[in-house]
């Protein structure tokens, strides 16, 4: 009986473990993905700002990355709780998971949230570019390469960036 109830007090000290664990990661990637959609929005509000042209291909750009980033999010999650090994926590944060074309096309059949997210993702992916996609493109390249008019930006993504690099889970 004392067996019985080490093995039973082991094995739920340890599942709680594992999921504050999955919770510490959960959130630092959480961060990330804040980080990312921050530095992301003001990106397409940059471009918006220098080239009012462009507003409706940057909303456009910014919904996309939404919907990448809101699907690795979610992907992340899903992961930690029911197969962490998708999840390579031992590396920086950006490269926890690798979802390739194919990846995203299996979880878009799925019936879950993680299915319509992915599903959103993938149709993303499959739709043809925005007809001013190449002025984008070369919108981002000249203010990238003139840094004083992205400073602000930088900083604050790479100021979030070193804040969840702090963050150790276990």
């Amino acid at each position: 009986m004392k067996r019985l109830l080490s093995t039973l007090l082991l094995s739920a000290t340890s599942l709680s473990a594992a999921a504050a664990d999955n919770q510490c990661f959960a959130g630092k990637y959480d961060a990330y993905i804040d980080a990312s959609l921050g530095w992301y929005e003001d990106l397409a509000q940059l471009t918006t700002d220098s080239y009012p042209e462009l507003a409706d291909v940057s909303q456009w750009f910014l919904e996309g990355r939404k919907n990448h980033f809101e699907l690795n999010r979610a992907a992340v999650h899903y992961y930690l709780d029911n197969d962490a090994s998708k999840v390579a926590t031992s590396q920086p944060v950006e490269a926890w998971l690798k979802l390739e074309q194919h990846d995203i096309k299996v979880l878009a059949s799925r019936s879950d949230e993680l299915g319509k997210i992915a599903k959103t993702t993938f149709d993303d992916r499959q739709s043809k570019p925005h007809e001013k996609n190449y002025e984008l493109r070369s919108a981002f390249a000249e203010l990238l390469s003139h840094p004083k008019q992205i400073d602000t930006a930088l900083n604050r993504y790479n100021n979030a960036i070193a804040k969840l690099e702090k963050i150790e889970c276990k």
